[in-house]
């Protein structure tokens, strides 16, 4: 249609005349259609644990999006009935998250009835989650599988064959046995087929640990074979740490006999490709790492102490409790004469401190043998080395002072110290994070959870259960990617765990621990930027996760998370 100039000129002069009347006829419609027209659509996401919640507990979940939830209200629906049984308002958090400008607290702690529910919020809604007491037990099942799955030797593994029953060919280090040692056996440290004392001292000890600390609680018997499964466990470590001295020495005997072999296979293990185990081309040539240092007598000696106790206690094997505690002894009496730290093998899990792994060694040795000088040592040590302010294998000065606490109450002042310092930390982000990221997150965050939890067993203290419930949560999905990290718990978990068992296997890889998110700076180190995953829109500048084969920065599963893991989720477990 052709619209003349002079009828638009005639129209414009009418409007111009009659304006004061008009404008309110025509602007007010056209403001209240801008402001629709405004309102952006919100996708809103919430975040919970995935497994759900002791009736007991703090329960929050947080919500967070790009724009704001105008609604500001939020229910927990019965997951099977619809039914809705709280409605609440939202708490606005001081803190948002990457490019999520506006972040939320839903608080139903007023929920208390065993069943299952999910949280909506303006038409979003949260995975299911359950309320019950025994929630955690199937949690803990799962991440006991996962060592089966990392047995090395003949140790009856599960997900693939017997493997490198040749452990090993030659010592370096070493060169008064030409033709090898035996050290079959033990565990794989992570994705790779590597073995290491550093890390299946620190498994060892935090399994007979569980026990020592609650035997009801971490007394099940899943394979209901007779056995606690934490000291079956624990069995296949001690056997291997054993091993691991070779030489056997006696007391008294020249220090040139005192070593250890302190890593299985070098660096050509992550050269020859992805392979299962029983089919390495290198079973034939893995070898030994030789070396010494007070940081490792330390962790050795707190294991063997501790083993000697409880398998003469529980077990009344007094052969081998005896020749557990003639390792610690002999071994902790030549502390002395070695150098601070241990330099042998490729580098990997070297430690930077020993001080608080031998008050762990002498205060297991003073509740094995009652002698008053290793208590003396072990409140020496444990002065000294003070608080770490973190959690992770070269990190335990806590379980030394926990002992100790037991005996001298001053000593869970280094524990609230660090306790102190996560809490703050935990206070100052919408995901309340105790720590701040690193290789290995979420075994981090849950030995803050393991620290508040022997803090509150030492001094009666429940001042930090919301700490551990926090980290705990963390880990089962009240995180920004919305993720269980252990494989088969909750809805959403990682599919493509840097590990070669579950590449062969489709992924499947029962209880395996994700290592969780890192800082972006490290994976850019590493030459990882690029990734590809279903998580990538919550990564940020500053921190990242991807579940991907190829990482093993953030998706390597390790058998020190799952022993962290399975301290924490045992302590919330219901006693069997």
């Amino acid at each position: 249609m052709v619209i003349r100039k002079s009828w638009i000129n005639t129209f414009l002069n009418e409007i111009t005349h009659f304006r004061k009347f008009l404008l309110p006829i025509i602007f007010i419609p056209f403001v209240f259609y801008n402001c629709a027209a405004t309102i952006p659509s919100n996708k809103i996401y919430i975040r919970a644990n995935q497994v759900g919640y002791l009736p007991d507990d703090m329960k929050t979940a947080v919500v967070f999006s790009e724009n704001p939830i105008y609604a500001k209200k939020f229910s927990v629906k019965d997951f099977n009935g619809g039914k809705v049984v709280l409605i609440d308002e939202l708490q606005k958090s001081d803190f948002n998250y990457g490019d999520f400008k506006y972040g939320y607290i839903a608080d139903f702690s007023k929920i208390v009835r065993p069943g299952k529910y999910l949280i909506s919020v303006d038409g979003s809604d949260s995975f299911p989650f359950k309320i019950g007491k025994n929630i955690y037990n199937n949690v803990v099942d799962s991440l006991m599988q996962f060592f089966r799955e990392q047995r090395c030797g003949p140790t009856d593994p599960i997900l693939h064959g017997v493997c490198h029953l040749y452990d090993v060919s030659r010592l370096i280090g070493d060169n008064s046995h030409p033709g090898g040692v035996d050290v079959t056996g033990g565990w794989h440290d992570a994705g790779d087929y590597i073995k290491f004392l550093s890390t299946t001292a620190f498994t060892t000890y935090m399994l007979i640990f569980s026990y020592d600390f609650d035997k009801a609680k971490y007394g099940f018997d899943y394979n209901h074979n007779g056995v606690p499964d934490v000291l079956e466990e624990a069995k296949i470590g001690i056997d291997w740490l054993l091993r691991c001295n070779y030489n056997n020495p006696k007391s008294g005997e020249s220090i040139s006999k005192y070593k250890l072999v302190t890593q299985v296979q070098d660096l050509r293990d992550h050269e020859v490709g992805w392979r299962m185990p029983e089919d390495d081309s290198l079973r034939y040539d893995r070898v030994g790492f030789v070396g010494i240092g007070k940081n490792t007598i330390g962790i050795y000696a707190a294991v063997m102490a501790l083993a000697s106790r409880i398998w003469a206690e529980k077990f009344y094997n007094y052969d081998l409790a005896k020749k557990c505690l003639d390792a610690a002894e002999n071994f902790y009496a030549i502390r002395n004469d070695v150098p601070d730290i241990d330099t042998s093998g490729t580098g990997m899990y070297r430690d930077v401190t020993y001080k608080g792994k031998l008050a762990l060694g002498a205060i297991e040795l003073y509740l094995t043998t009652k002698n008053q000088k290793y208590l003396d040592e072990a409140m020496a040590y444990a002065d000294s080395a003070k608080s770490d302010y973190w959690w992770s294998y070269g990190n335990i000065n806590s379980l030394a002072d926990y002992r100790l606490a037991k005996i001298f109450p001053r000593y869970s002042q280094y524990i609230l110290n660090n306790l102190i310092f996560f809490n703050t930390k935990k206070d100052s982000s919408l995901f309340n994070e105790a720590m701040a990221y690193s290789w290995g997150s979420t075994n981090s965050f849950l030995g803050a959870a393991l620290q508040a939890i022997l803090y509150k067993d030492a001094t009666g203290n429940n001042r930090y259960d919301s700490l551990a419930i926090d980290q705990r949560d963390y880990v089962l999905g009240r995180n920004p990617w919305g993720i269980s990290f252990i494989y088969n718990i909750g809805s959403s978990f990682p599919r493509h765990l840097h590990s070669q068992v579950a590449y062969f296997h489709g992924g499947y890889l029962p209880g395996a621990l994700a290592a969780g998110p890192a800082p972006a700076s490290s994976l850019k180190q590493f030459k990882m930027k690029d990734m590809k995953s279903r998580y990538n829109q919550f990564n940020t500048s500053e921190v990242e996760y991807f579940d991907d084969w190829s990482n093993y920065i953030t998706n390597e599963p390790t058998i020190i998370g799952n022993a962290t893991a399975v301290f924490v989720y045992g302590y919330y477990s219901d006693d069997l």
